[in-house]
């Protein structure tokens, strides 16, 4: 190697430990010298036993670190790979995704194993381009972490040429691996709002009377809880989220309204449905939060504050547009709001319907039932979480539940979510134990999800990760049995075989990966067991055996009259 030049694997490897990355996960084979360089330089590298999992491990890694995470795959997994995009691209997290390619005058030759990695993964990053040689590292690395990280942050991919990638790690660079945007985090930049704009939504906020504030998985990327809650109690404005932005307030502060829309206990629509306007904070206004566009209305005018301008007035047309970061611009728009004379009743009637909710609930919590209650578990879960704890949630029911049954302190702890792929959050959570080895991460997931990555627990007990795993173990589907009933024609056990697996004794499956096992069968056992998976150095599987009937809470409707 020529003097002041390095290989690619080199380079790569350490522009990589000088961004502060800490881990890398991969499947064999692919980029082995890079690799093996990036471990001599202190990197861990966590193999994982799919490319699926590999992007769900680099996304809750991502979402903590709040810088990328890489996932690597050869091209033959570049598909796998691509396939595992999906919920960070829905999620806005930053994961940088490498594979290998076979090269050039291979293409279109029925090369074995190699199809056009270009359209999988079109649908699922925000950047994609083709490494052919080592002296396109720095320029092309660097923009796709600028990519990756830049408002709304989404994945982005990297194709080296070689099956492995081996083509450009055999390659030469001369630029120094110190890539300037390898230093960023998220969020990169906090674009300023226009000052006009400003005294425009602050005007219309103050001639309501009944304001709520929806905020986004935006404004959880821009840690803007703090601002967001002094404008609420200058504005007496109750605060709804997404369930992307969960825990971004603390859920027992009395201005709390809930998770709004599709995955919503019922106080939480009917007091955005109360408001005569909605501020929207880094809220994509998609139909899960505002259930189909019916929470609000769509007549309904509001308030938008964006950091990417595409989202002003995309479903609401009645929007006075802000784009701006979202913590920068709620901290000046608290300023120009100062302290006015509210009225608190808006905000007492929120706070009332929140109470009588809890109430009404209050008995499943504590219920002593078996099988257990999922009420009851996640109770449990709230009080067990450590102030400063990493709760991981999958999709579906598991989104529905923690979202309406458990409470967040909205400081330390974290909350992560499935964007919508089932078994995400098992992955994810070894991931996000890696970003943070200081905190406690527990997952909460279904017996459904954690079927899906069960050879995981090997990588967990292997690389040493430590997370409690709690399984709501119900041998089923459960969000998908009244929909099935309804199509059977509610006869007696027709369709049980669409929802119904198991029964699993997941305790006995984490023993033969060598992994510490709870179970779990009666609700005063559900404390303790906690405490011992909370408190272990080491992944451990809490397996909760609730039953497949009971409902999680649901969204109340306009025009429905439930409480």
């Amino acid at each position: 190697m020529a003097e002041g030049r390095m290989s690619g694997a080199e380079w790569l490897a350490q522009a990589f430990a000088s961004a502060g990355t800490t881990h890398i996960f991969f499947v064999e084979s692919v980029l082995r010298r890079t690799l093996l360089a990036a471990e001599d330089l202190g990197i861990r590298l966590v193999l994982a036993h799919s490319e699926k999992a590999a992007a769900y491990m680099a996304d809750g890694y991502a979402r903590l670190a709040r810088r990328p995470g890489i996932a690597m795959a050869q091209s033959v997994g570049a598909a796998n790979l691509a396939a595992g995009l999906q919920d960070p691209y829905l999620g806005r997290s930053p994961v940088m995704a490498i594979t290998g390619m076979k090269p050039h005058d291979f293409q279109d030759r029925n090369s074995y194993q190699e199809i056009a990695h270009a359209p999988p993964f079109a649908a699922v990053t925000k950047f994609s381009s083709t490494v052919e040689k080592a002296g396109e590292l720095p320029r092309l690395v660097g923009l796709a972490w600028n990519a990756a990280l830049a408002a709304p942050a989404r994945p982005v991919h990297l194709d080296f040429v070689g099956h492995q990638g081996q083509v450009v790690e055999h390659g030469e660079v001369a630029a120094p691996p110190a890539v300037a945007a390898l230093s960023r985090r998220l969020p990169p930049h906090r674009p300023l709002a226009d000052e006009r704009d400003i005294e425009r939504a602050a005007a219309r906020l103050l001639g309501a009377r009944r304001v709520v504030i929806v905020a986004g998985d935006e404004a959880a990327v821009s840690e803007a809880g703090p601002e967001l809650l002094s404008l609420a109690e200058a504005l007496k404005a109750p605060v709804a989220s997404t369930l992307g932005a969960f825990g971004l307030v603390p859920t027992r502060h009395p201005l709390w309204a809930g998770v709004a829309g599709s995955y919503s206990a019922p106080p939480a629509n009917r007091i955005v449905c109360g408001a005569d306007l909605v501020l929207f904070v880094g809220c994509d206004t998609g139909d899960q939060v505002t259930l189909d566009w019916m929470v609000p209305p769509l007549h309904t005018p509001v308030v938008q504050i964006e950091s990417d301008p595409l989202e002003i007035g995309r479903s609401y047309p009645n929007a006075t547009g802000v784009q701006g970061d979202p913590k920068a611009t709620l901290a000046r728009l608290v300023g120009a709001i100062g302290k006015p004379e509210r009225d608190p009743s808006f905000a007492e009637e929120a706070a009332r319907l929140v109470a009588d909710w809890r109430a009404a609930m209050r008995p499943l919590s504590e219920s002593a039932e078996t099988p257990i209650r999922v009420e009851r578990l996640c109770a449990e879960i709230s009080r067990a979480l450590p102030e400063n704890g990493v709760l991981v949630a999958d999709t579906g029911y598991s989104g529905i539940w923690t979202g309406t049954m458990i409470d967040l302190n909205g400081k330390g702890q974290t909350y992560l979510r499935a964007a919508g792929s089932l078994g995400w959050s098992f992955p994810a959570a070894l991931g996000a134990a890696c970003a943070a080895p200081e905190r406690k991460v527990l997952c909460f997931t279904g017996d459904g999800g954690f079927y899906y990555h069960l050879a995981e627990l090997e990588t967990a007990r292997r690389c040493k990760i430590p997370a409690a795993i709690v399984v709501n173990n119900n041998s089923g589907f459960g969000q998908n049995v009244t929909g099935v009933h309804r199509a059977a024609g509610n006869r007696p056990g027709r369709g049980e075989e669409l929802i119904r697996f198991g029964p699993t004794d997941f305790t006995a499956v984490a023993r033969s990966f060598g992994v510490r096992g709870i179970r779990v069968e009666e609700p005063a056992a559900i404390a303790p067991a906690l405490a011992e998976a909370l408190a272990a150095e080491e992944t451990v599987v809490v397996d909760v055996v609730t039953a497949l009937e009971p409902r999680a809470p649901e969204p109340w409707l306009p025009g429905r009259q439930t409480s």
